[in-house]
Protein backbone atom coordinates (compact mmCIF):
# COMPACT_ATOMS: atom_id res chain seq x y z
CA UNK A 1 0.00 0.00 0.00
CA UNK A 2 3.04 2.51 0.07
CA UNK A 3 6.27 2.72 -1.47
CA UNK A 4 9.21 4.37 -0.09
CA UNK A 5 12.50 5.50 -1.48
CA UNK A 6 14.97 7.04 0.51
CA UNK A 7 18.30 9.01 -0.35
CA UNK A 8 20.64 11.41 0.96
CA UNK A 9 23.35 9.20 2.24
CA UNK A 10 26.98 9.90 1.41
CA UNK A 11 30.54 10.27 2.53
CA UNK A 12 31.33 12.69 5.07
CA UNK A 13 34.32 13.04 7.64
CA UNK A 14 34.22 11.82 11.63
CA UNK A 15 31.59 14.77 13.45
CA UNK A 16 30.12 15.62 10.33
CA UNK A 17 26.06 15.70 9.91
CA UNK A 18 23.66 14.44 7.06
CA UNK A 19 20.63 14.31 6.73
CA UNK A 20 18.42 11.18 5.35
CA UNK A 21 15.45 11.34 3.54
CA UNK A 22 12.31 8.93 2.84
CA UNK A 23 9.71 9.62 0.13
CA UNK A 24 6.80 8.05 0.59
CA UNK A 25 3.64 7.13 -2.44
CA UNK A 26 0.62 5.30 -2.02
CA UNK A 27 -2.01 5.77 0.52
CA UNK A 28 -1.59 8.52 3.21
CA UNK A 29 1.30 8.48 5.10
CA UNK A 30 -0.67 9.19 8.47
CA UNK A 31 -1.85 5.74 8.87
CA UNK A 32 1.96 4.23 9.17
CA UNK A 33 4.45 4.09 11.79
CA UNK A 34 8.15 4.35 10.66
CA UNK A 35 11.51 3.76 11.01
CA UNK A 36 15.00 3.49 10.13
CA UNK A 37 17.38 0.89 10.68
CA UNK A 38 20.57 0.48 9.45
CA UNK A 39 23.12 -2.46 8.37
CA UNK A 40 26.97 -2.65 7.77
CA UNK A 41 28.80 -5.60 5.82
CA UNK A 42 28.73 -8.58 7.35
CA UNK A 43 26.26 -7.25 9.96
CA UNK A 44 22.78 -8.36 10.62
CA UNK A 45 20.13 -4.89 10.37
CA UNK A 46 19.48 -3.04 13.44
CA UNK A 47 17.02 -0.75 14.53
CA UNK A 48 17.83 2.85 14.51
CA UNK A 49 14.83 5.30 15.14
CA UNK A 50 11.02 5.27 15.23
CA UNK A 51 8.55 7.46 15.20
CA UNK A 52 4.42 7.15 15.38
CA UNK A 53 1.90 7.87 12.83
CA UNK A 54 1.47 11.41 14.11
CA UNK A 55 4.89 12.01 15.28
CA UNK A 56 3.72 12.28 18.74
CA UNK A 57 5.97 10.29 19.85
CA UNK A 58 9.63 8.52 19.01
CA UNK A 59 12.24 5.89 19.80
CA UNK A 60 16.01 5.65 19.35
CA UNK A 61 18.50 3.11 20.10
CA UNK A 62 20.87 4.07 22.62
CA UNK A 63 23.86 4.44 20.70
CA UNK A 64 22.32 7.25 18.54
CA UNK A 65 20.24 9.05 21.64
CA UNK A 66 21.52 12.38 21.68
CA UNK A 67 23.23 12.43 18.03
CA UNK A 68 20.27 11.46 15.39
CA UNK A 69 16.80 13.18 15.30
CA UNK A 70 13.59 10.93 13.64
CA UNK A 71 11.31 13.16 11.82
CA UNK A 72 8.35 13.16 9.83
CA UNK A 73 6.04 15.63 7.65
CA UNK A 74 2.72 13.38 6.53
CA UNK A 75 1.51 16.17 4.31
CA UNK A 76 4.55 15.80 2.20
CA UNK A 77 5.15 12.27 2.77
CA UNK A 78 8.33 12.45 3.66
CA UNK A 79 10.57 10.77 7.02
CA UNK A 80 13.73 12.53 7.80
CA UNK A 81 16.61 11.01 9.94
CA UNK A 82 18.58 14.08 11.32
CA UNK A 83 22.34 12.71 12.10
CA UNK A 84 24.94 14.75 13.89
CA UNK A 85 28.23 13.98 15.30
CA UNK A 86 28.79 10.77 13.08
CA UNK A 87 31.72 8.59 13.89
CA UNK A 88 33.17 5.35 11.47
CA UNK A 89 30.97 2.54 13.39
CA UNK A 90 28.01 4.84 11.66
CA UNK A 91 28.86 3.58 8.33
CA UNK A 92 26.06 1.62 6.99
CA UNK A 93 23.33 1.11 4.84
CA UNK A 94 20.02 3.24 5.86
CA UNK A 95 16.81 1.56 5.30
CA UNK A 96 13.47 3.48 5.89
CA UNK A 97 10.69 1.31 7.18
CA UNK A 98 6.77 1.60 7.22
CA UNK A 99 4.42 -0.76 8.97
CA UNK A 100 0.88 0.07 9.61
CA UNK A 101 -0.38 2.01 13.03
CA UNK A 102 2.67 1.19 16.14
CA UNK A 103 5.77 1.19 16.33
CA UNK A 104 8.02 -1.79 16.95
CA UNK A 105 11.95 -1.90 17.06
CA UNK A 106 12.28 -5.43 15.34
CA UNK A 107 13.14 -5.83 11.21
CA UNK A 108 10.47 -7.99 11.19
CA UNK A 109 7.89 -5.97 12.11
CA UNK A 110 8.05 -4.01 8.97
CA UNK A 111 6.49 -4.92 5.94
CA UNK A 112 7.86 -2.26 3.51
CA UNK A 113 11.50 -0.97 2.87
CA UNK A 114 13.10 1.53 0.50
CA UNK A 115 16.13 0.46 -1.52
CA UNK A 116 18.61 1.74 1.10
CA UNK A 117 21.35 4.98 1.00
CA UNK A 118 24.84 4.39 1.86
CA UNK A 119 26.50 6.34 4.32
CA UNK A 120 30.10 5.99 5.09
CA UNK A 121 32.15 7.93 7.51
CA UNK A 122 36.04 8.64 7.55
CA UNK A 123 38.10 8.73 9.98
Amino acid sequence: QVQLVDSGGGLVQTGGSLRLSCAASGRALSSYAMAWFRQAPGKEREFVAAISTNGASTDYADFVKGRFTISRDNVKKMLYLQMNSLSPEDTAVYYCAARRYTTGSRKDDYPYWGQGTQVTVSS
